[in-house]
């Protein structure tokens, strides 16, 4: 068991959705007794819904989980977390993600770095560099390699808040991105697509490599992940399917490759390749299924998550959306369930 504080905040995320329902989404996340909930860039922009989260809550943390960062600048990036950070008297997060490159490229029509890790690094510090511009009214000036930002003028300049120290959590699947989280991030969004064996041996050293090089503690980052869980036998082959589709991105291949499977993530590569979804499914057997979902009976669950993740993460949520006045009562149950087991009286 990893030396980490046993308390774990036990977080929402928000289905995609129009704008309309976000409202009623909030308040019931807040009275449920979620500690977070977080919206994601899917079908809708990510950042517009967490306003009504603001407007609609008064306890309840929110963020990004995640903003494709470079699908945008670190203008627009600082602007849009300042105004949120002001309006919920700093109960927001940037959560940021660097997607792939045919997304970057083909979706966003922007260019892909030659060093994305690199050029991630200096978005996280151009972020910073506007928040401190604005707090403190020292000129902006910015220099790196990927962003030379040296123009504020007053005009432009929203002035400092009561909470300017906004969090930056960034995702990510391999150890690059998990080192740069140590480096300069508060947070690290690690993938669904993971076993806790993953978290062990690769995301969280990685964490502390990153945290070593920037001279910081790495109890300074908080770790962040979803769990897949099946506990009706009709959820196993959505999971199973939603495995298989992560396992067949060449860049998750690791995290096969750890549990000696990287032949089964070659085989769905290329059934991905073909668009042959059903079979790619079948490959994900039930040793696979208990190594990255949590599997069990529905009154087992409370145990079965803090056993999987108890002293790893420091916040955890379902891949299953809240969906407000569904199952309302099954997720007080739940989180009161699993504080249960890591609180015990």
């Amino acid at each position: 068991m990893l030396d980490r504080p046993t308390f774990m905040k036990i977080d929402a995320q928000i289905a995609p959705s129009s704008l309309s329902g976000i409202p009623d989404v909030a308040k019931g996340a807040e009275r449920v007794g979620f500690d977070a909930i977080w919206s994601s860039e899917t079908q809708h922009d990510p950042f517009l819904p967490l306003a009504l989260v603001s407007e609609h809550t008064e306890q309840l943390r929110f963020g990004t989980s995640v903003a494709i960062g470079f699908a945008r600048s670190p203008a627009t990036l600082a602007y849009t977390a300042w105004d949120l950070a002001e309006a919920s008297n700093g109960r927001f997060i940037l959560g940021l993600g660097t997607q792939v490159a045919p997304h970057i490229k083909r979706r966003f029509g922007m260019p892909w770095p030659d060093s994305p890790v690199g050029k991630f690094r200096e978005l996280i510090q151009a972020v910073r560099a506007f928040w401190h511009a604005w707090q403190t009214g020292e000129r902006l000036n910015y220099r790196g390699d990927h962003y030379k930002l040296t123009l504020m003028p007053p005009f432009f300049n929203p002035g400092p808040i009561d909470h300017p120290d906004i969090p930056i959590y960034i995702a990510g699947v391999n150890t690059g991105l998990s080192r740069l989280a140590g480096e300069v991030a508060d947070g690290f969004h690690a993938h669904v697509y993971h076993s806790r064996r993953y978290l062990e041996e690769i995301v969280r050293p990685g964490i502390e490599v990153g945290a070593r090089k920037a001279n910081r503690s790495a109890d300074e980052i908080q770790l962040s992940t979803a769990a897949f869980t099946v506990t009706q036998p009709q959820e196993a082959d959505f999971v199973r399917s939603q495995i298989a589709f992560y396992a067949s991105t060449p860049t998750y291949r690791p995290v096969m490759e750890l549990h000696d499977w990287g032949e089964t993530a070659d085989q769905l590569q290329v059934l991905a390749r073909k668009g042959v979804w059903q079979e790619m499914t079948m490959l994900i057997d039930d040793e696979m299924l208990d190594v990255f979902a949590v599997v069990c009976e529905p009154n087992e669950l409370p145990k079965k998550l803090a056993e999987r993740y108890e002293g790893l993460v420091d916040r955890l949520a379902l891949y299953v959306p809240y969906i407000p006045g569904e199952r309302d009562d099954e997720w007080s149950g739940l989180l009161a369930g699993v504080r249960a087991q890591l609180n015990p009286t």
